[in-house]
């Protein structure tokens, strides 16, 4: 009996955690800035650019046309090998508000993208400088005014949603659910006054904020992370804004194998174990109190009969309330047609996550 109480208990613990994280979610799909900028504040548009001239060519025109007054596109030429160092040149003379600048390849040196970030920096002309990738593209013209609307005084990083492009099969819904989930987690927390990470596809800063910072100097070693490290070690709840309308959206192209989906994963874990005890705390407490919850709720559905119809209820209110969250959460980020497999990816992503862990750890002690 003993056993069953507690089992119980740490069912509703955790079935609490759950619901307090998605009304945090729903605030998310409600939210609209309560103070926004009255001035038209230059941008910097940096864009990182490695053998994407493909991409390039597609998506640089839809920046050098917003509908915005006085702004500049400064494209980081990294390494390539491809056409982009003459598409470049091609495109200067119609757009004069088109910069580019170029890292050359030395078989000495290798690096990330953290250089290529900072030499971007370096060669802006404005303070507020607004990030996304050669394979992405703004929802609209108005996607620098919407971000640009939060650069407020008191306010130093802006972050925006950045999700991927819409395509056939089961893979691209499931990379687009995850995307979703972790957008609302994020932005939800970041609205909730715990901002913990960014996303390099969408993401604004001030140019003082990152030398006041000494740019990546605390996690040079680290190869990923230009994105969500920096956010994690300078935002607060002070100094950071979310903008969530539909204008201010970028979608980049997704891994088209699982394989490709899995690296990401395991990429994305090895930054993310270099977050703050605080913000390890409040992004992984969701993932855990889920896993937790589900197997408190397969227990007591087992064992507790004489509890079974008010576990089962208070099951199936947080499946409302997840479900609503999912609903509100898919039309305010215009993920069309996918909240239904949220269901699904709600059980699976923790078991990737763990293997993507497993797989990290391992591979580390092996090169060890």
């Amino acid at each position: 009996m003993g056993m069953e109480i507690g089992i119980a208990g740490i069912l509703a613990i955790t079935l609490i955690i759950q619901l307090l994280y998605y009304i945090i979610y729903l605030r998310a799909c409600f939210y609209q800035p309560a103070v926004t900028s009255s001035g038209r504040e230059p941008v910097s548009v940096i864009i990182c650019s490695r053998n994407a001239g493909e991409y390039l060519e597609k998506n640089l025109p839809l920046f050098l046309t917003q509908d915005y007054p006085n702004y500049e596109v400064v494209v980081v030429n990294d390494c390539s090998a491809d056409h982009t160092a003459d598409l470049l040149v091609q495109l200067k003379p119609q757009y004069p508000h088109l910069k580019f600048t170029t890292i050359e390849q030395d078989e000495k040196f290798s690096h990330g993208k953290k250089l290529a970030v900072t030499v971007g920096i370096k060669a802006a002309s404005y303070e507020w400088l607004l990030f996304t990738d050669a394979d992405c593209v703004p929802a609209s013209p108005q996607w620098i005014s919407t971000m640009q609307r939060n650069f407020t005084p008191e306010h130093s990083i802006v972050l925006g949603y950045g999700g991927y492009m819409s395509s056939p099969g089961l893979l691209n819904r499931l990379i687009r659910v995850d995307s979703m989930m972790i957008g609302l987690q994020y932005l939800g927390l970041a609205i909730a006054g715990m901002p913990y990470m960014g996303v390099g596809r969408n993401l604004a800063y001030r140019k003082s904020l990152f030398f006041s910072n000494k740019g990546f100097a605390k996690h040079t070693h680290i190869l990923s992370g230009d994105d969500d490290l920096f956010v994690n070690e300078t935002a607060n709840a002070q100094n950071t804004a979310v903008e969530l309308s539909a204008e201010s959206i970028t979608r980049s192209i997704p891994k088209k194998t699982f394989g490709d989906w899995f690296l990401q994963k395991r990429r994305h874990l090895t930054t993310s174990v270099y977050y703050t005890t605080t913000s390890k705390f409040t992004a992984g407490g969701e993932m855990l109190s889920r896993v937790i919850f589900y197997c408190a709720l397969v227990w007591s559905l087992v064992y507790h009969n004489q509890l079974r119809n008010y576990i089962i209820i208070a099951a199936g209110i947080r499946f409302i309330i997840q479900g609503i969250t999912y609903i509100f959460g898919s039309k305010k980020l215009n993920e069309k047609g996918i909240w239904h497999l949220a269901f699904i990816c709600d059980i699976l992503l923790p078991f990737m996550y763990f293997c993507a862990f497993i797989y990290n750890f391992f591979t580390t002690k092996r090169r060890r």
